[in-house]
């Protein structure tokens, strides 16, 4: 999972965005020769201007947030689903063990139990 931290570069990217914005939109008005009713109008439109480039910025980082969550979420069932397989795997050698360890048991109990040690010698 390489993609930890995509939403602290996300979050920065927009912070980024809006600074920028805020840094352009105070340089415009400073060197801008027009009245008072000219600037106000123009702010009001790179106003509104940078709202919707702030709105397309933030669906698109929801959109990303929700692809990233579905690939973790896809990730995580499949490692489900390798564990299960293991575990089974892993319980089924446990029980040929034990089979096992119970046959040779009785083999070791039956030739134990012969002639000689009955004390009939």
């Amino acid at each position: 999972m390489s993609n930890n931290n995509g939403g602290g570069e996300i979050g920065a990217f927009l912070a980024g965005f809006l600074v920028g914005g805020l840094v352009g939109m105070a340089a415009a008005l400073l060197l801008a020769p027009q009245s008072g009713t000219e600037t106000r109008e123009q702010i009001r439109l790179k106003s509104v201007e940078l709202q919707g480039k702030a709105e397309s910025a933030l669906n698109e980082a929801r959109a990303k947030a929700e692809a990233v969550a579905a690939d973790i979420k896809r990730r995580a069932e499949e490692l489900q689903a390798q564990s299960r397989v293991i575990l089974e795997e892993g319980q089924k050698q446990l029980t040929e063990a034990v089979q096992e360890t119970k046959k040779a048991a009785a083999a070791a109990r039956r030739k134990g139990a012969g002639p000689e040690s009955t004390g009939a010698a």
